[in-house]
């Protein structure tokens, strides 16, 4: 299995978030969390899965002086993609309530892009997934703002959490994707790496 091929390898995982801490553990990865601080800034002629593409690419860079010959470094990003415009972490609560009272009763999608490197090796992949949902009253939004705290993800909102748990009407696509990681695409390229590299 994937853990075995991976045996003489290092995975670096470039993220704080423990969603995707916890779906490295549970693919049967050993892996290291390393940290940087980048500006998640991008160019505003970016569009869609182009943004989370530059921005998973632009998290890698600070690391690439400092890779060994058997790393392996996984960066990601995510955004919600919403009448054209991309939508990422909430800097305060009425931003949050912002977000979330845009995407009640609409269609909206969720892009994770992972960018995998090594030192001589680099693939981003990115999937799309699409997700519905009801009609929120302004009391449930609050509710889950208080309650959860979502500053710390894209679009305000946690599919894993109350609000999606009362809210989501329709999924098209994976649904790990919108916890933050499309593990399928992940394995997928992980299996190719140690593979081929």
């Amino acid at each position: 299995m994937l853990k075995e091929k991976l045996k003489n390898r290092h995975i670096i995982l470039a993220s704080g978030s423990p969603r995707r801490q916890q779906f490295f553990r549970d693919l049967g990865l050993d892996f290291e969390v390393r940290l940087k601080h980048i500006k998640e800034e991008y160019p505003n002629k970016l569009l869609h899965f182009e943004i989370s593409d530059y921005l998973a690419q632009l998290k890698s860079l600070p690391f690439l002086d400092e890779l060994k010959d058997n790393d392996i470094l996984v960066t990601s990003d995510t955004i919600v993609w919403h009448n054209n415009t991309a939508l990422g972490k909430p800097r305060n609560k009425d931003e949050a309530f912002a977000m979330l009272k845009a995407l009640s009763d609409d269609t909206h999608e969720v892009i994770t892009s992972v960018c995998m490197r090594t030192k001589k090796y680099q693939k981003t992949v990115n999937a799309v997934t699409k997700v519905s949902f009801k009609s929120f009253t302004d009391e449930e939004i609050w509710h889950y703002i208080n309650t959860y705290a979502p500053m710390d993800k894209a679009g305000a909102y946690g599919i894993q959490e109350w609000i999606g748990q009362i809210g989501v009407i329709g999924i098209e696509g994976s649904f790990f994707n919108v916890v933050g990681m499309p593990t399928h695409l992940v394995y997928e390229t992980l299996n190719t790496i140690a593979d081929e590299f």
